[in-house]
């Protein structure tokens, strides 16, 4: 039974409104800031729909079973709240601050909650509760009275939900692209179809999860545990996985990166169409396509593929040094400890591309000048890449997008970010020795002396 079902809208309610509420918000207030009059906010069994509570302080409050169906609550501050099995379907939490709340047997369904703090908020199943006539709670005592977390069909880009506990929940057809999921605990949770691109599993525990269709493109999966885990039909093509991951045969229902059957002819076939094409000017050959091929390892060092389509291909460890890549598409590319060094990399799409400790010592990340009538100007794209502890030495990364890419402990000496955009950029431990930073954007960058 779903928290919409149980004790959620059957339950009676009374409706406040606008003005009911506010005057609740100013006496919490003050109880927040210890003030005479002030009163924890009591809002449970509440019925709070469609009303405005954006960027309210709550914290702690009592909303347990409030009905709060397609409220407004961006850059509400909900920390440590009591939200058990609230109704908060279609609700908008953007940018919300709901760390440590509890939100056992909530209903999130189809509820926008991006870029939300979600820190170790817990989501496990709750028990469906009822009030007696004093008003206070007992638990309903048959065989459906748990109430299953849910958050089907909601969109969760970029929140944190770092060490969350949302074991048995239902994520299914939820959005979670470039989410923090570090540690978090989805044990028999069901993730069937939603999008984890570009997330971030470090350590958290899918034990016997559901991730049946779910693309994972990108994902970090280093020290994820997947024992008995459903991967039937998802797609980690460009997923982070360790070698002991790599074994497990949970994998083998998954969609992996391919390997070329007879690599040396089949590669050399295609660069050989590419140069035809570039030659050209795309009247002959054929444009390369290595989307979602493995080439680990492999000695590709001077290759010329510029503009080509390299999509989730895995190069780790391969030598790429002096290579031209210049306007190729290798977003979501796994690249860690890759040979990129003095390689022409102008106007590259690296967004959200894995390369740990790649070298990229004097390479060419700078912008392209597009021969039109407009002077059009294409800058390589690092958006949200991972750099952490890569070399950079000397790299040209004028007017390069780097925002919110992790550059933590990366080298830069001597590198130009002339007219960079480092917004939300991590640059923890970066060394900026000599580095150029004029005019470059550097709002909420991380890390960054000021």
């Amino acid at each position: 039974m779903s928290s919409a079902q149980g004790f959620g809208s059957n339950s009676p309610r009374t409706k406040l409104t606008q003005s009911q509420l506010n005057a609740i918000l100013l006496r919490h207030q003050a109880f927040r800031k210890s003030q005479p009059g002030g009163v924890r906010a009591n809002l449970k069994m509440r019925d709070l729909s469609h009303l405005d509570l954006s960027g309210i302080d709550l914290s702690d409050a009592d909303l347990s079973g409030a009905k709060l169906f397609s409220a407004r609550l961006t850059g509400a501050n909900l920390a440590n709240a009591n939200l058990y099995a609230a109704d908060l379907r279609l609700a908008n939490l953007e940018k919300a601050d709901l760390r440590r709340a509890d939100l056992r047997g909530a209903c999130l369904r189809g509820a926008v909650l991006s870029e939300a703090t979600l820190v170790e908020v817990d989501l496990r199943d709750g028990t469906l509760l009822h009030y007696d006539a004093s008003g206070e709670m007992y638990a309903q005592e048959y065989e459906d009275s748990v109430l299953t977390s849910e958050l089907t069909a909601a969109t969760i880009r970029g929140a944190d939900l770092s060490r969350a506990k949302i074991a048995n929940a239902f994520v299914m057809q939820t959005d979670l692209t470039d989410a923090i999921l570090r540690g978090t605990k989805f044990m028999r949770a069901n993730l069937t179809g939603s999008n984890l691109t570009g997330c971030d599993l470090t350590d958290a525990d899918l034990t016997e999860a559901n991730l049946s269709g779910a693309r994972l493109s990108g994902a970090v999966m280093t020290g994820c545990a997947i024992n008995r885990t459903n991967f039937s039909g998802a797609t980690l093509i460009g997923a982070i996985l360790d070698a002991a991951q790599m074994r497990s045969p949970n994998l083998q229902a998954a969609v992996l990166a391919k390997t070329l059957e007879n690599p040396e002819d089949d590669l050399r076939e295609m660069l050989m169409e590419h140069l035809t094409w570039i030659d050209s000017g795309g009247k002959a050959g054929k444009r390369a396509d290595l989307s979602a091929l493995d080439l680990s390892g492999r000695k590709l060092d001077g290759i010329n593929l510029s503009a080509a389509i390299l999509q989730c291909i895995a190069l780790r460890g391969a030598n790429l040094s002096g290579a031209s890549m210049a306007i190729a598409d290798l977003s979501l590319a796994d690249l860690r400890k890759a040979n990129l060094s003095k390689a022409d990399l102008r106007g590259v799409n690296f967004e959200r591309a894995t390369l740990t400790g790649a070298d990229l010592t004097g390479a060419q990340l700078g912008p392209v000048h597009i021969q039109t009538m407009s002077g059009h100007v294409w800058r390589a794209n690092l958006q949200r890449a991972r750099l952490g502890m890569a070399l950079l030495c000397k790299a040209d990364l004028r007017k390069a997008n780097l925002a919110g890419a992790n550059l933590a402990g990366a080298d830069l000496t001597g590198a130009n970010l002339s007219e960079a955009d480092l917004t939300g950029a991590d640059l923890t431990g970066a060394v900026l020795d000599g580095a150029t930073l004029d005019q470059a954007i550097v709002e909420e960058a991380i890390g960054l002396a000021g």
